[in-house]
């Protein structure tokens, strides 16, 4: 990863997009993949999606898709004292919300609040220190009233994420929030910016989809609108590695160990096999997880659009998801980007997914 690579990710990630919102992160990624992308284009909702032309006119198309949108809070009642209370957006776990700082994206630009904790010494510690039930959660904004809030440009529906950046970390890793799955943002940017100095039949096109963390209608929109012949979807699955996880219940998936493809329901067994063939022959170690329901991703929105899009999922390892310290692997992100790029790449004009009866 270059300077300016890098300075993207970080510049990605630390903008804030919350379910809804996505718009401020869509125009940093668009902006980004103008650059080696033939065009760049949105729906009204926020999806974009850039496309790179194959060699091939009668060539398939291959759609490599990740999400946009990262979770958060809105705002839902604000007190006459001048104290906001919240409502989640997507899966944000509001038991480690007490003593965090947030920035609500008001009318007037972000304003920092902080999520207030009462001291220890001074709080009902029955039943074990319980944690709060996410309407128990009061933002304090400096605020004295409800019209100093409303001066401040916030008002009820204002979105709110946390406040907590992006940094490298360790030896080789990257924490912060949305990584889940901002970072996969970053990832089909550089394997369409791969694409572009190679030649290869399929035209590519990367969607970037809003709204996956509430139900995965902005892949749906646009898939129905774009169909490509086969999609190849990119998310964050959990790392299992670390204390306090059962394996036993959720899998074996490590952190630095390489990209996770899943086996069963969306993911269509001949896609499947196309990514195992291509992960054996340019050497990239591959991890297995199994989806006996439902992958739990957009994967999920696109499969069944029309009459059908041959789907599958890799997956990027992750610690602590829906958390402000997040960590990914950087070289667990240039693999599935080097996976990725093969396998667009290995298809070719007259290849079908369509299973033979």
């Amino acid at each position: 990863m270059n300077d300016s690579e890098r300075d993207f990710l970080l510049n990605l990630l630390n903008t804030p997009s919350p379910t809804g919102f996505e718009i401020p992160g869509q125009k940093v990624w668009a902006e980004y993949n103008r650059s080696h992308a033939d065009s760049v284009e949105n729906d009204a909702y926020g999806n974009t999606w850039a496309t790179l032309g194959g060699d091939e006119t009668d060539g398939l198309t291959v759609m490599i898709e990740a999400h946009a949108d990262e979770i958060g809070y809105m705002v839902k009642h604000i007190t006459k004292e001048g104290f906001l209370f919240v409502d989640r957006i997507g899966g944000s776990d509001w038991a480690t919300a007490r003593g965090r700082r947030i920035t609500i994206l008001g009318d007037k630009g972000e304003v920092k609040g902080i999520i207030g904790n009462t001291a220890i010494h001074i709080r009902d510690r029955e039943n074990l220190e319980k944690g709060p039930k996410v309407h128990e959660l009061a933002i304090d904004i400096g605020a004295s009233s409800a019209e100093d809030v409303a001066e401040l440009g916030i008002r009820v529906g204002h979105p709110a994420v946390y406040s907590d950046a992006a940094e490298l970390f360790g030896k080789n890793q990257i924490i912060g929030r949305a990584l889940d799955n901002r970072i996969g943002g970053f990832i089909i940017s550089q394997v369409m910016k791969k694409l572009a100095a190679e030649k290869q039949d399929s035209t590519c096109i990367a969607l970037n989809a809003i709204q996956e963390e509430i139900g995965g209608y902005g892949a749906k929109m646009a898939s129905y609108r774009l169909m490509p012949d086969v999609c190849l979807v990119l998310d964050v699955t959990h790392a299992t590695d670390s204390p306090g996880i059962e394996e036993k219940q959720h899998g074996t998936v490590k952190l630095g160990g390489g990209p996770s493809i899943t086996h069963g329901t969306a993911n269509h067994p001949l896609v499947v096999q196309r990514m195992m063939q291509v992960a054996e022959e340019k050497g990239i170690t591959l991890q297995h997880e199994a989806s006996s329901r439902a992958t739990g991703t957009d994967t999920d929105s696109i499969y069944h659009i029309k009459s059908g899009i041959p789907s599958a999922l890799v997956s990027l390892p992750l610690r602590y998801m829906h958390s402000v310290v997040e960590m990914a692997d950087l070289d667990d992100v240039q693999n599935v980007i080097d996976f990725m790029a093969a396998f667009v790449s290995s298809i070719k004009k007259d290849d079908s997914f369509a299973h033979v009866v």
